[in-house]
């Protein structure tokens, strides 16, 4: 077939086609009613039947329908440009409810449009289908699990490849250069992250969909640190302040004697990393590990997941998270433990990453649209978000409503194990009094 747009495509091109998917005895009849290429994206199986076309046997209806509509799904774009489909058909699209969705002119059962716009829409945008999917919020806990132990184990590296400092002074840096050093200001961004930690602990546990949130905010976390990971080892920045205490570990020429040993103190000190979780006031000092602020994107991370997933109306709480990621940030940089550029790539990797993962989340048409070019470049949304349909919506749960499900929950465990128990020691009873009468019968 020709390489060009179908939407460009003559009838020759139409008539090639027809030949090429086994479709020859209708080159004639597609000719006869001048059907190019935007004509033939556009047809339904109505047209196929009608007295115009007038293709009498059901069998080739149905056989010539199957490979248009297999052409017209892998050219929805090309739908979209010709107008063919609209996004967003009516100014209040979310106020519609599923039956109640607009149509632009095909209105059968098998159209295009009906089928874009199948998926769950409630009003407002809010998802329909929300199962918690607990499965799914342990594996993207191991996802950050695994992800965190890289970067613990690639910051012991870099720390031991960090440049020698009389060799290689700080870097020119606008806010370094002209703010003074505050010796304190790097335990104070640590506590700033430790309040937003627990106000999203706090939202965590009253929020009706926390297991959604959980896996969401794993897999960002993950992946953003993922992509740390990269730039710490592609180039090892000078140290950005003289004060810090930077040198690399000593290594023992004799290697063949030393490769275990060293390997083993590598994993023990990114051990040491991980279970302090990079913080200096749980007593870890590392160096190197600078494009980008990892504790940028831990203060920036938290902030965007409160002020998501709690209600417009807490205009304070919303005020007080973004001047505690702001003062955060301006710590580190008082403290001289980054670079600005460090500081900045990491604000907004994190903030484009958050939105770039909520408005596919939350605008479904778009993911559908992008379908194929999500599960090359997101594979993690693709599959964390498979049965959300829509926008979270910020419901809360009582108290006495989580007690009592907690309750119940361990109540279904308990009956479970229960019965698990049970049933071993029946199979166990029959399988002696089995043996016991073949015994007998011998």
């Amino acid at each position: 077939m020709p390489a060009k747009n179908i939407a460009d495509w003559t009838l020759s091109d139409v008539s090639k086609w027809l030949s090429e998917v086994g479709h020859e005895k209708f080159v004639n009849l597609f000719l006869e009613h001048e059907i190019d290429g935007k004509v033939l994206l556009t047809l339904k199986e109505d047209d196929l039947k009608s007295k115009g076309l007038n293709i009498k046997k059901l069998g080739d209806v149905k056989r010539l329908y199957i490979s248009i509509k297999q052409l017209q799904r892998d050219n929805m774009t090309v739908l979209f440009d010709l107008g063919y489909i609209d996004l967003f058909p009516s100014s209040n699209f979310y106020n519609h409810h599923k039956h109640d969705l607009p149509s632009t002119g095909l209105n059968t059962e098998g159209s295009i449009e009906h089928e874009f716009y199948s998926a769950s829409v409630s009003e407002d945008g809010h998802a329909s289908h929300l199962p918690p999917e607990i499965w799914k919020a342990f594996i993207s806990l191991a996802y950050l699990f695994i992800v965190t132990w890289i970067t613990a184990f690639v910051m012991v590296i870099v720390h031991d490849r960090v440049p020698d400092m009389k060799k290689y002074p700080p870097l020119p840096d606008i806010f370094l250069d002209n703010v003074p050093h505050i010796p304190w200001a790097f335990d104070m961004c640590e506590v700033t992250g430790t309040i937003l930690f627990a106000i999203w602990l706090i939202v965590l546990i009253f929020h009706k969909y926390r297991f959604i949130l959980l896996r969401r905010f794993f897999a960002l976390s993950g992946t953003v640190f993922l992509l740390r990971c990269v730039t710490m080892l592609i180039t090892s920045l000078s140290v950005p302040g003289a004060h810090l205490q930077c040198e690399p570990r000593t290594i023992v020429d004799d290697w063949s004697s030393s490769a275990y040993v060293d390997l083993y103190n590598k994993i023990a000190m990114a051990y040491v990393i991980w279970r302090g979780a990079g913080m200096s006031i749980q007593g870890v000092r590392t160096c190197g590990d600078y494009m980008f602020s990892g504790h940028t994107v831990a203060l920036t991370m938290l902030n965007f997941f409160i002020t998501e997933y709690t209600p417009t109306p807490l205009y304070f709480l919303h005020t007080f998270t973004w001047m505690i990621n702001m003062f955060g940030i301006f710590f580190i940089l008082a403290a001289h433990e980054h670079y600005s550029i460090d500081v900045f790539v990491a604000f907004y990797i994190t903030s484009r990453l958050f939105l770039y993962y909520h408005t596919l989340a939350n605008n479904q048409a778009l993911m559908q649209r992008d379908s194929n070019r999500t599960r090359i470049w997101f594979p993690l949304f693709s599959f964390f978000e498979s049965s959300v349909d829509g926008i979270v919506p910020n419901e809360y749960e009582s108290p006495s409503l989580i007690i009592c499900n907690l309750v119940c929950t361990g109540k279904d465990i308990w009956h479970l194990v229960r019965s698990s128990v049970c049933f071993r020691k029946s199979s166990r009873n029959v399988n002696v009094s089995v043996k016991n009468n073949t015994k007998k019968d011998r």
